[in-house]
Protein backbone atom coordinates (compact mmCIF):
# COMPACT_ATOMS: atom_id res chain seq x y z
CA UNK A 1 0.00 0.00 0.00
CA UNK A 2 1.47 3.33 -1.08
CA UNK A 3 1.83 6.23 1.32
CA UNK A 4 -0.33 9.38 1.00
CA UNK A 5 1.42 12.05 -1.06
CA UNK A 6 1.76 15.66 0.07
CA UNK A 7 2.93 18.06 -2.64
CA UNK A 8 4.22 21.54 -1.82
CA UNK A 9 3.87 23.86 -4.81
CA UNK A 10 6.55 26.54 -4.59
CA UNK A 11 9.97 26.80 -2.96
CA UNK A 12 10.31 30.39 -1.81
CA UNK A 13 10.28 31.48 1.82
CA UNK A 14 6.97 29.73 2.58
CA UNK A 15 7.31 26.65 0.41
CA UNK A 16 10.85 25.77 1.46
CA UNK A 17 10.30 25.94 5.20
CA UNK A 18 6.88 24.30 4.74
CA UNK A 19 8.45 21.29 3.07
CA UNK A 20 10.94 20.95 5.94
CA UNK A 21 8.32 21.35 8.65
CA UNK A 22 5.80 19.03 6.99
CA UNK A 23 8.48 16.38 6.52
CA UNK A 24 9.36 16.61 10.21
CA UNK A 25 5.70 16.61 11.27
CA UNK A 26 4.44 13.64 9.23
CA UNK A 27 7.68 11.61 9.44
CA UNK A 28 7.13 8.26 7.68
CA UNK A 29 3.34 8.62 7.43
CA UNK A 30 3.42 10.33 4.01
CA UNK A 31 5.56 11.05 0.99
CA UNK A 32 6.50 14.74 0.65
CA UNK A 33 7.41 16.37 -2.67
CA UNK A 34 8.22 19.92 -3.79
CA UNK A 35 7.24 21.23 -7.22
CA UNK A 36 8.77 24.56 -8.26
CA UNK A 37 10.17 26.29 -11.32
CA UNK A 38 13.85 26.54 -10.33
CA UNK A 39 16.43 24.70 -8.28
CA UNK A 40 17.54 27.63 -6.14
CA UNK A 41 16.14 29.33 -3.06
CA UNK A 42 16.94 33.05 -2.82
CA UNK A 43 16.83 35.08 0.40
CA UNK A 44 14.58 37.80 -1.01
CA UNK A 45 14.86 40.17 2.01
CA UNK A 46 18.47 40.82 0.93
CA UNK A 47 17.51 41.93 -2.60
CA UNK A 48 17.81 45.67 -1.75
CA UNK A 49 21.43 44.99 -0.81
CA UNK A 50 22.02 43.13 -4.09
CA UNK A 51 20.78 46.17 -6.03
CA UNK A 52 23.57 48.37 -4.59
CA UNK A 53 26.20 45.57 -4.63
CA UNK A 54 26.34 45.11 -0.87
CA UNK A 55 25.63 41.47 -1.65
CA UNK A 56 26.30 39.30 -4.67
CA UNK A 57 23.42 37.01 -5.69
CA UNK A 58 25.45 33.89 -4.99
CA UNK A 59 25.78 34.89 -1.32
CA UNK A 60 22.02 34.62 -0.77
CA UNK A 61 21.41 31.45 -2.81
CA UNK A 62 20.71 27.94 -1.55
CA UNK A 63 20.81 25.08 -4.06
CA UNK A 64 17.82 23.01 -3.02
CA UNK A 65 18.10 19.53 -4.63
CA UNK A 66 20.82 18.19 -2.30
CA UNK A 67 19.08 19.65 0.78
CA UNK A 68 15.76 18.10 -0.23
CA UNK A 69 17.43 14.76 -0.88
CA UNK A 70 18.98 14.75 2.61
CA UNK A 71 15.56 15.53 4.09
CA UNK A 72 13.88 12.73 2.14
CA UNK A 73 11.76 15.19 0.14
CA UNK A 74 11.04 14.63 -3.54
CA UNK A 75 11.88 17.57 -5.78
CA UNK A 76 11.32 18.79 -9.32
CA UNK A 77 12.13 22.16 -10.86
CA UNK A 78 10.09 21.57 -14.04
CA UNK A 79 7.42 23.97 -12.78
CA UNK A 80 3.63 23.80 -12.75
CA UNK A 81 1.52 24.72 -15.77
CA UNK A 82 -1.87 24.18 -14.12
CA UNK A 83 -3.40 22.80 -10.94
CA UNK A 84 -6.41 20.52 -11.51
CA UNK A 85 -7.99 20.46 -8.05
CA UNK A 86 -11.03 18.38 -8.99
CA UNK A 87 -8.66 15.63 -10.09
CA UNK A 88 -6.05 16.15 -7.31
CA UNK A 89 -3.24 16.48 -9.82
CA UNK A 90 -0.79 19.08 -11.12
CA UNK A 91 0.09 19.45 -14.78
CA UNK A 92 3.78 20.28 -15.14
CA UNK A 93 5.42 22.46 -17.77
CA UNK A 94 6.78 19.43 -19.61
CA UNK A 95 3.28 17.94 -20.02
CA UNK A 96 3.65 15.35 -17.28
CA UNK A 97 1.41 15.14 -14.21
CA UNK A 98 1.94 14.80 -10.46
CA UNK A 99 -0.91 13.34 -8.43
CA UNK A 100 -1.40 14.29 -4.79
CA UNK A 101 -3.49 13.41 -1.78
CA UNK A 102 -2.81 16.81 -0.21
CA UNK A 103 -1.54 19.96 -1.88
CA UNK A 104 0.10 22.93 -0.14
CA UNK A 105 0.13 25.97 -2.42
CA UNK A 106 3.02 28.32 -1.63
CA UNK A 107 3.72 29.81 -5.02
CA UNK A 108 4.12 33.43 -4.04
CA UNK A 109 2.67 36.01 -6.46
CA UNK A 110 2.84 36.98 -10.08
CA UNK A 111 4.18 40.53 -10.42
CA UNK A 112 1.53 42.70 -12.05
CA UNK A 113 3.80 45.16 -13.86
CA UNK A 114 1.54 44.95 -16.90
CA UNK A 115 -1.25 46.80 -15.06
CA UNK A 116 0.59 50.12 -15.51
CA UNK A 117 1.88 51.27 -18.88
CA UNK A 118 5.68 51.34 -19.12
CA UNK A 119 6.19 49.69 -15.72
CA UNK A 120 8.78 47.09 -14.79
CA UNK A 121 12.28 45.84 -15.62
CA UNK A 122 11.27 45.02 -19.21
CA UNK A 123 10.19 48.65 -19.65
CA UNK A 124 11.23 51.85 -17.86
CA UNK A 125 11.83 50.95 -14.20
CA UNK A 126 13.99 48.54 -12.25
CA UNK A 127 12.80 45.98 -9.71
CA UNK A 128 14.01 44.30 -6.52
CA UNK A 129 11.19 41.73 -6.38
CA UNK A 130 13.42 38.84 -7.46
CA UNK A 131 17.16 38.42 -7.07
CA UNK A 132 17.58 38.38 -10.86
CA UNK A 133 15.75 41.70 -10.97
CA UNK A 134 17.95 43.09 -8.19
CA UNK A 135 21.13 42.02 -10.01
CA UNK A 136 19.93 43.86 -13.13
CA UNK A 137 19.03 46.86 -10.95
CA UNK A 138 22.63 46.90 -9.66
CA UNK A 139 23.97 47.22 -13.20
CA UNK A 140 21.50 50.02 -13.90
CA UNK A 141 22.55 51.75 -10.67
CA UNK A 142 26.23 51.62 -11.71
CA UNK A 143 25.31 53.35 -14.97
CA UNK A 144 23.14 55.87 -13.11
CA UNK A 145 26.00 56.85 -10.79
CA UNK A 146 28.09 57.88 -13.80
CA UNK A 147 25.50 60.56 -14.55
CA UNK A 148 23.46 61.27 -11.37
CA UNK A 149 19.91 62.62 -11.70
CA UNK A 150 16.57 62.30 -9.84
CA UNK A 151 15.40 59.00 -8.31
CA UNK A 152 11.83 57.83 -7.75
CA UNK A 153 11.19 54.93 -5.33
CA UNK A 154 8.01 53.56 -3.78
CA UNK A 155 5.02 51.26 -4.20
CA UNK A 156 2.34 51.41 -6.85
CA UNK A 157 -1.42 51.17 -6.40
CA UNK A 158 -2.55 47.76 -5.19
CA UNK A 159 0.86 46.88 -3.78
CA UNK A 160 0.86 44.75 -0.64
CA UNK A 161 4.54 44.98 0.25
CA UNK A 162 5.88 48.30 1.54
CA UNK A 163 8.83 47.62 3.83
CA UNK A 164 11.26 46.91 0.95
CA UNK A 165 10.26 50.18 -0.76
CA UNK A 166 11.27 52.18 2.32
CA UNK A 167 14.37 50.04 2.72
CA UNK A 168 15.49 50.60 -0.84
CA UNK A 169 14.92 54.35 -0.76
CA UNK A 170 17.02 54.74 2.36
CA UNK A 171 19.67 52.21 1.29
CA UNK A 172 20.03 54.19 -1.95
CA UNK A 173 20.43 57.36 0.13
CA UNK A 174 23.14 55.69 2.21
CA UNK A 175 25.02 54.39 -0.83
CA UNK A 176 24.80 57.71 -2.67
CA UNK A 177 26.28 59.47 0.35
CA UNK A 178 29.08 56.93 0.46
CA UNK A 179 29.79 57.67 -3.19
CA UNK A 180 29.62 61.41 -2.38
CA UNK A 181 27.02 62.13 -5.06
CA UNK A 182 23.89 62.38 -2.90
CA UNK A 183 23.82 66.15 -3.38
CA UNK A 184 23.24 65.61 -7.10
CA UNK A 185 20.28 63.25 -6.69
CA UNK A 186 16.83 64.62 -5.75
CA UNK A 187 14.70 61.75 -4.40
CA UNK A 188 10.91 61.29 -4.23
CA UNK A 189 9.08 58.48 -2.44
CA UNK A 190 5.79 57.63 -4.17
CA UNK A 191 3.32 55.35 -2.41
CA UNK A 192 -0.31 54.24 -2.56
CA UNK A 193 -0.42 54.35 1.26
CA UNK A 194 -2.73 56.99 2.78
CA UNK A 195 0.16 58.13 4.97
CA UNK A 196 3.85 57.40 5.39
CA UNK A 197 4.34 54.35 7.58
CA UNK A 198 0.90 52.84 6.95
CA UNK A 199 2.63 49.73 5.51
CA UNK A 200 -0.68 48.13 4.56
CA UNK A 201 -1.25 47.59 8.30
CA UNK A 202 -2.61 51.00 9.33
CA UNK A 203 0.76 51.61 10.95
CA UNK A 204 2.54 49.74 13.73
CA UNK A 205 3.50 51.68 16.83
CA UNK A 206 4.89 55.01 15.63
CA UNK A 207 5.94 53.87 12.15
CA UNK A 208 4.33 57.04 10.77
CA UNK A 209 6.52 59.32 12.86
CA UNK A 210 9.65 57.18 12.54
CA UNK A 211 9.50 56.86 8.77
CA UNK A 212 8.47 60.46 8.14
CA UNK A 213 11.42 61.54 10.27
CA UNK A 214 13.80 59.30 8.31
CA UNK A 215 12.60 60.64 4.96
CA UNK A 216 12.69 64.23 6.16
CA UNK A 217 16.17 63.91 7.68
CA UNK A 218 17.46 62.44 4.42
CA UNK A 219 15.80 65.08 2.20
CA UNK A 220 13.48 62.62 0.50
CA UNK A 221 10.18 64.16 -0.57
CA UNK A 222 7.04 62.02 -0.62
CA UNK A 223 3.66 61.69 -2.30
CA UNK A 224 1.01 59.54 -0.56
CA UNK A 225 -2.36 58.37 -1.94
CA UNK A 226 -0.45 58.07 -5.20
CA UNK A 227 -1.78 56.35 -8.31
CA UNK A 228 0.71 55.92 -11.14
CA UNK A 229 -0.88 56.65 -14.52
CA UNK A 230 2.10 55.50 -16.59
CA UNK A 231 5.85 55.46 -16.90
CA UNK A 232 7.69 56.87 -19.88
CA UNK A 233 11.46 56.74 -20.35
CA UNK A 234 12.75 59.04 -17.65
CA UNK A 235 9.30 60.24 -16.53
CA UNK A 236 6.67 58.98 -14.05
CA UNK A 237 3.15 60.37 -14.34
CA UNK A 238 1.55 60.22 -10.88
CA UNK A 239 -1.91 61.23 -9.70
CA UNK A 240 -2.36 62.24 -6.06
CA UNK A 241 -5.85 61.09 -5.04
CA UNK A 242 -8.13 62.90 -2.56
CA UNK A 243 -10.25 61.18 0.07
CA UNK A 244 -13.30 61.25 -2.22
CA UNK A 245 -11.41 59.49 -5.02
CA UNK A 246 -10.92 62.60 -7.14
CA UNK A 247 -7.52 63.63 -8.45
CA UNK A 248 -6.12 66.17 -6.03
CA UNK A 249 -2.95 66.89 -8.01
CA UNK A 250 -0.95 65.51 -10.92
CA UNK A 251 2.81 65.11 -10.76
CA UNK A 252 5.26 64.57 -13.61
CA UNK A 253 8.38 63.20 -11.97
CA UNK A 254 11.56 63.09 -14.02
CA UNK A 255 13.96 60.30 -13.08
CA UNK A 256 17.19 58.68 -14.07
CA UNK A 257 16.49 55.65 -11.88
CA UNK A 258 13.13 54.40 -10.64
CA UNK A 259 11.94 51.40 -8.60
CA UNK A 260 8.35 50.93 -7.47
CA UNK A 261 6.95 47.73 -6.03
CA UNK A 262 4.03 46.43 -8.14
CA UNK A 263 0.67 44.98 -7.21
CA UNK A 264 0.53 41.19 -7.00
CA UNK A 265 -1.90 38.64 -8.39
CA UNK A 266 -2.08 34.88 -8.43
CA UNK A 267 0.22 32.82 -10.66
CA UNK A 268 -1.05 31.35 -13.92
CA UNK A 269 -1.12 27.80 -12.55
CA UNK A 270 -4.03 28.67 -10.24
CA UNK A 271 -5.51 31.89 -11.63
CA UNK A 272 -9.23 31.75 -12.34
CA UNK A 273 -9.98 28.34 -10.82
CA UNK A 274 -13.52 28.58 -9.48
CA UNK A 275 -13.70 27.86 -5.75
CA UNK A 276 -9.93 27.94 -5.33
CA UNK A 277 -9.09 31.60 -5.91
CA UNK A 278 -10.54 35.07 -5.58
CA UNK A 279 -10.77 37.39 -8.65
CA UNK A 280 -7.10 38.42 -8.22
CA UNK A 281 -6.02 34.78 -8.25
CA UNK A 282 -5.17 34.52 -4.54
CA UNK A 283 -6.00 31.26 -2.78
CA UNK A 284 -9.09 31.18 -0.58
CA UNK A 285 -8.37 29.64 2.83
CA UNK A 286 -10.22 29.08 6.08
CA UNK A 287 -8.79 29.59 9.56
CA UNK A 288 -6.96 26.27 9.28
CA UNK A 289 -5.27 27.31 5.96
CA UNK A 290 -7.52 24.86 4.10
CA UNK A 291 -9.50 25.75 0.98
CA UNK A 292 -13.25 25.62 1.67
CA UNK A 293 -14.09 24.01 -1.70
CA UNK A 294 -11.14 21.66 -2.21
CA UNK A 295 -10.49 20.54 1.34
CA UNK A 296 -7.30 18.62 0.50
CA UNK A 297 -5.64 21.89 -0.55
CA UNK A 298 -3.81 24.10 1.94
CA UNK A 299 -2.14 27.42 1.17
CA UNK A 300 0.34 29.73 2.84
CA UNK A 301 2.34 32.86 2.19
CA UNK A 302 1.85 35.67 -0.27
CA UNK A 303 -0.52 33.61 -2.44
CA UNK A 304 -3.22 33.56 0.29
CA UNK A 305 -6.22 35.88 -0.08
CA UNK A 306 -6.43 38.43 2.75
CA UNK A 307 -8.77 41.47 2.68
CA UNK A 308 -7.29 44.96 3.24
CA UNK A 309 -7.37 46.51 6.71
CA UNK A 310 -9.91 49.10 5.55
CA UNK A 311 -10.90 51.41 2.69
CA UNK A 312 -8.27 53.80 1.34
CA UNK A 313 -8.43 56.37 -1.50
CA UNK A 314 -5.96 54.25 -3.50
CA UNK A 315 -5.98 50.42 -3.20
CA UNK A 316 -3.53 49.20 -0.54
CA UNK A 317 -2.96 45.49 0.07
CA UNK A 318 -2.00 43.68 3.27
CA UNK A 319 1.57 42.35 3.48
CA UNK A 320 2.25 38.74 4.33
CA UNK A 321 5.30 39.13 6.54
CA UNK A 322 7.77 36.39 7.41
CA UNK A 323 6.26 35.80 10.85
CA UNK A 324 2.75 35.47 9.39
CA UNK A 325 4.02 33.03 6.76
CA UNK A 326 5.85 31.02 9.39
CA UNK A 327 2.68 30.70 11.46
CA UNK A 328 0.78 29.54 8.37
CA UNK A 329 3.49 26.93 7.81
CA UNK A 330 3.25 25.66 11.38
CA UNK A 331 -0.55 25.44 11.27
CA UNK A 332 -0.54 23.66 7.91
CA UNK A 333 2.06 21.11 9.01
CA UNK A 334 0.24 20.29 12.24
CA UNK A 335 -3.14 20.05 10.48
CA UNK A 336 -1.73 17.68 7.87
CA UNK A 337 -0.37 15.55 10.69
CA UNK A 338 -3.87 15.42 12.20
CA UNK A 339 -5.49 14.61 8.87
CA UNK A 340 -3.13 11.69 8.30
CA UNK A 341 -4.20 10.39 11.72
CA UNK A 342 -7.86 10.61 10.66
CA UNK A 343 -8.58 13.69 12.75
CA UNK A 344 -9.99 17.09 11.66
CA UNK A 345 -7.65 20.11 11.43
CA UNK A 346 -7.56 22.19 14.60
CA UNK A 347 -4.53 24.48 14.33
CA UNK A 348 -4.80 28.14 13.31
CA UNK A 349 -2.11 30.54 12.19
CA UNK A 350 -1.29 33.43 14.50
CA UNK A 351 -1.14 36.27 12.04
CA UNK A 352 1.43 38.50 13.69
CA UNK A 353 3.94 40.81 11.98
CA UNK A 354 7.64 41.07 12.74
CA UNK A 355 9.85 43.16 10.50
CA UNK A 356 13.39 44.51 10.42
CA UNK A 357 13.54 47.33 7.87
CA UNK A 358 17.18 48.08 7.12
CA UNK A 359 18.16 51.60 6.04
CA UNK A 360 21.82 50.91 5.34
CA UNK A 361 23.16 52.59 8.46
CA UNK A 362 20.16 52.14 10.76
CA UNK A 363 16.59 50.99 10.46
CA UNK A 364 13.17 50.46 11.96
CA UNK A 365 11.86 47.30 13.65
CA UNK A 366 8.26 46.58 14.48
CA UNK A 367 6.13 43.84 16.00
CA UNK A 368 2.34 43.73 15.61
CA UNK A 369 0.25 41.17 17.47
CA UNK A 370 -2.01 40.51 15.65
CA UNK A 371 -1.00 41.93 12.30
CA UNK A 372 -4.44 43.46 11.68
CA UNK A 373 -5.56 46.05 14.31
CA UNK A 374 -6.79 46.34 17.03
CA UNK A 375 -3.75 44.72 18.59
CA UNK A 376 -2.52 43.24 21.83
CA UNK A 377 1.04 44.33 21.02
CA UNK A 378 1.88 47.38 18.90
CA UNK A 379 5.61 48.10 19.06
CA UNK A 380 8.19 49.85 16.90
CA UNK A 381 11.70 51.18 17.42
CA UNK A 382 14.62 52.48 15.40
CA UNK A 383 18.39 52.58 15.58
CA UNK A 384 21.64 51.31 14.13
CA UNK A 385 21.06 48.00 15.90
CA UNK A 386 18.36 47.17 13.33
CA UNK A 387 20.92 47.17 10.49
CA UNK A 388 23.21 44.88 12.47
CA UNK A 389 20.30 42.64 13.47
CA UNK A 390 19.24 42.16 9.85
CA UNK A 391 22.77 41.18 8.83
CA UNK A 392 22.84 38.61 11.62
CA UNK A 393 19.40 37.31 10.76
CA UNK A 394 20.31 36.87 7.10
CA UNK A 395 23.24 34.65 8.06
CA UNK A 396 21.15 32.73 10.59
CA UNK A 397 18.26 32.12 8.21
CA UNK A 398 20.41 31.02 5.28
CA UNK A 399 22.33 28.63 7.53
CA UNK A 400 19.06 27.03 8.63
CA UNK A 401 17.76 26.71 5.06
CA UNK A 402 21.02 25.10 3.94
CA UNK A 403 20.76 22.59 6.78
CA UNK A 404 17.11 21.83 6.09
CA UNK A 405 16.03 22.86 9.59
CA UNK A 406 12.48 23.99 10.34
CA UNK A 407 13.09 25.99 13.50
CA UNK A 408 10.69 28.97 13.94
CA UNK A 409 13.05 31.64 12.59
CA UNK A 410 10.78 34.66 12.97
CA UNK A 411 9.64 33.80 16.48
CA UNK A 412 13.29 33.82 17.51
CA UNK A 413 13.74 37.14 15.69
CA UNK A 414 10.80 38.65 17.57
CA UNK A 415 12.18 37.52 20.90
CA UNK A 416 15.57 39.04 20.19
CA UNK A 417 14.10 42.27 18.79
CA UNK A 418 12.05 42.79 21.91
CA UNK A 419 14.60 41.33 24.30
CA UNK A 420 12.01 39.01 25.78
CA UNK A 421 12.93 35.33 25.81
CA UNK A 422 9.50 34.08 26.89
CA UNK A 423 7.35 36.13 24.54
CA UNK A 424 4.29 34.14 23.53
CA UNK A 425 2.77 34.55 20.07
Amino acid sequence: MSLPKIVVLGAGLGGTIASYEIRDAVKDKAEVMVVCDQENYWFVPSNPWVAVRWREPEAIRVHLPPVMKRKGIGFTAVGARRVHPAESRIELNDGSFVDYDYLVIATGPKLAFDEIEGFGPEANTVSICTTDHAAAAAKAFDRFCENPSPIVVGAAQGASCYGPAYEFALILDTELRRRKIRDRVPMTFVTAEPYIGHLGLDGVGDTKGLLESELRDRHIKWITNARVAKFEPGMAHVEEVAADGSVKASHDLAFGYAMLLPAFRGVDAVFGIDGLTNPRGFILADKHQRNPTFINIYSLGVCVAIPPVGPTPVPVGVPKTGFMIESMVAASAENLKLELAGQPPLHEATWNAVCLADFGDGGVAFVAQPQIPPRNLNWSASGKWVHLAKIGFEKYFLRKVRKGESEPFYERLAMHALGIRKLRF
